[in-house]
């Protein structure tokens, strides 16, 4: 039964990533995907000739699993419920209303460090879409447009990876136990501006004089200036308190985040019904709800839920066995370091493979209780940069990447010979800047030691 799982899984699995060629989307085969797996799981444990008992191991390890993934759908539910709440209202104008540069230098690094601190506090998917409205309204040469574009995309990806709450693969691993909020910020910031720095510092070389603007115009009905601000300043504030709610309280994140909701979400309801016009009907939560990208929610659902069936059967314990023997054994000196080598790997493989399911993998692989690591093990910290980071290779490889290829129809080819080059030079460059600062390994081995 265990083959016949493993090979549902690469089946699956084949599909969403053949998404696109079968036009079926991927989260109805994610959905059908976990169904199935915990299907064949149950029939593995069940009697041919009678029923599945009620109260047999593998139902309490479904409910444990299901629990731990709704955390996390919870989580992506309230934070896309807040940031499409604020973009509704225009709150994002704020920040791109004094963007005013047409130097194509100092514009490429005003929109790559603007992206990477706005993904930092919003996600990659949301900030990447966000900035690349902003640049039709400030770049009308399409094939200029798709370079900034692709840097959007290198940022947007980079600023996630080192906040808690800015890329889905850090906050699994955040809500999961692996790394804490303060620690996981310090060990990867470096690592991850380095991932920005290299690209634009390449880029910005072949770039001369300044950009033709594009439409300017304004869609829709325009929000008051005052309502932009409050809720504006309300969202990114429930955004940050997340964290700080964490720390307080030692619930978990996604209670922050409901509490974060149910503040802005009784602020736009007074708002709204105090000062709406009759021409002008301010938003509330409840039809922001309307517009949320609920099918990537359950993409989550459904290939979380799978990947937990993996690690319960023990297909995922046979993998990491497997890593263990050919990479976490290599030492250089004194020191293991197969496990750099593995998180490159995974970083390398997001770009293909969706990171979700990768990293679901890895938390599968080396659970926290009694696994070869802790909370807070450079093996985490690195994880959560190359899975954030690694999808930029290829413009199919994350959902900020997916989001701007629909939105400004960027062609995979040109995304590969101009942007992937760019994006594998950032990531390397990250890599060399996160191995370099592990305090385990700088101590340890001798040979690096002197090298710095």
């Amino acid at each position: 039964m265990l083959v016949a799982i493993v090979a549902t899984f690469v089946i699956g699995y084949a599909c969403i990533a053949l998404e696109h060629p079968l036009k079926v989307n991927k989260t109805a085969t994610a959905l059908l995907l976990g169904v199935i797996l915990w299907t064949l799981y149950a029939f593995a444990h069940a009697q041919f000739a009678g029923l599945i008992p009620a109260d047999s191991t593998w139902t309490n390890e479904l409910t444990h699993h299901l629990g731990s993934t709704a955390e996390i759908v919870f989580f992506l539910l309230g934070a896309m419920t807040i940031v499409t709440l604020v973009d509704e209202y225009q709150g994002f104008s704020i920040i791109t209303d004094h963007i005013t540069t047409r130097n194509k230098k100092k514009l490429l690094w005003v929109l790559s460090i603007i992206t990477f601190f706005l993904s930092a506090v919003l996600d990659n998917m949301t900030t990447a879409i966000v900035m690349c409205a902003l640049l039709r309204k400030l770049i009308a040469d399409q094939k200029e447009r798709w370079l900034y574009a692709g840097m959007v995309i290198l940022a947007a990806n980079a600023g996630g990876a080192w906040s808690p709450i800015g890329d889905v693969t850090t906050i699994m691993l955040w809500i999961g136990g692996q790394v804490t909020t303060v620690n996981i910020m310090v060990k990867t910031l470096l690592a991850s501006l380095a991932c920005l720095v290299v690209p634009c510092a390449l880029l910005g070389l072949t770039l001369k004089g300044d950009i033709e603007a594009g439409e300017n115009s304004e869609a829709g009905v325009k929000i008051d200036k005052k309502w932009q601000v409050l809720i504006f300043c309300v969202g990114i504030g429930a955004l940050v308190f997340v964290p700080i709610f964490k720390t307080i309280t030692h619930l978990p994140p996604y209670l922050g985040m409901l509490f974060g909701l149910s503040v802005l979400w009784i602020l736009t309801e007074i708002i709204s019904r105090k000062y709406s016009k009759d021409n002008v009907v301010l938003p509330t939560a409840s039809k922001t709800l309307e517009h949320i990208d609920t099918p990537s929610i359950l993409f989550f659902l459904g290939i979380l839920m799978a990947v937990a069936c993996l690690e319960t059967c023990g297909a995922l314990g046979m993998l990491a066995a497997s890593l263990n023997e050919t990479f976490i054994n290599m030492t250089v000196g004194t020191e293991s370091v197969g496990f750099f080598l593995i998180d490159l790997i995974i970083g390398v493989l997001s770009s293909i493979i969706d990171n979700v399911p990768l990293v679901a993998a890895s938390m599968g692989m080396y659970p926290l209780d009694g696994g070869l690591f802790g909370v807070n093990h450079p093996f985490w910290e690195f994880l959560a940069y190359c899975a954030g980071t690694g999808g930029s290779l290829l413009i199919i490889g994350s959902a900020a990447g997916v989001a701007v290829m629909g939105m400004e129809k960027i062609d995979f080819i040109w995304y590969l010979k101009k942007i992937s080059p760019l994006a594998l030079a950032g990531y390397l460059a990250g890599a060399i800047v996160f191995i370099l600062m592990d305090v385990t390994l700088f101590e340890k081995v001798e040979w690096l030691r002197n090298l710095a």
